[in-house]
C-alpha cells in the first residue's frame, strides 16, 4: 500500500520565511540562491512540508537556470501539474500531491533524449536526503534507483 502524505501543520509552522513564501504563497526563490541548484550528491528530494518523495538526483541535470532541474518526478503520483496564468503568461505549475505545496514549474525545453521536460523546482520547497541516509530516514525503497550508479 502506498504511503499517504499530507500537509503537516507542525512542519508548516517550522518553515523558514522563504520556504513558507515558496510552498504556501506560490513564491519563487531567486535563481542561483537555493541550496540545491548546484547539488551533485546522490539522493532524493522530498517535499519540505510533507516529506513525500518528489525527485531523484539520477534525474537531475544542469539546465543553467539557477534552479534544481529534473527530467521527471521520482513518483508521478506525488506531483500534480496545474495550469498557471499568473505573470501574464501560461505555464504549468508543479505542486506536491499530498501537501499541495507549490514546487515550481515544468517546461518543455529539457533534454530531448530524456523526454524533453524540465521540472524547474525551488530549493526552498525541497529537503534533500542523501543516498547514505535513505534507510535511516524511511526512504530505503528508493535505494534501488541508484544501484546502477553506485
Amino acid at each position: 500500500m502506498a504511503q499517504e502524505y499530507h500537509r503537516n501543520p507542525a512542519a508548516t509552522a517550522a518553515l523558514s520565511p522563504e520556504q513558507y513564501h515558496v510552498t504556501q504563497e506560490n513564491g519563487t526563490e531567486r535563481a542561483f540562491t537555493g541550496a540545491y541548484w548546484d547539488n551533485h550528491e546522490p539522493g532524493i528530494y522530498v517535499d519540505v512540508v510533507s516529506g513525500e518523495p518528489l525527485f531523484a538526483s539520477v534525474h537531475k541535470f544542469d539546465s543553467g537556470s539557477g534552479w534544481p532541474s529534473f527530467t521527471k518526478p521520482l513518483d508521478a503520483a506525488n506531483v500534480v501539474e496545474k495550469r498557471d496564468f499568473s505573470h501574464l503568461m501560461i505555464r504549468t505549475e508543479v505542486r506536491s500531491a499530498g501537501a499541495d505545496s507549490h514546487l515550481g514549474h515544468v517546461f518543455t525545453d529539457g533534454p530531448r533524449a530524456e523526454g524533453g521536460l524540465r521540472y524547474c523546482i525551488n530549493s526552498a520547497a525541497l529537503r534533500f536526503i542523501h543516498l547514505d541516509d535513505l534507510e535511516a530516514e524511511g526512504y530505503g525503497q528508493y535505494r534501488t534507483i541508484f544501484e546502477e550508479d553506485v
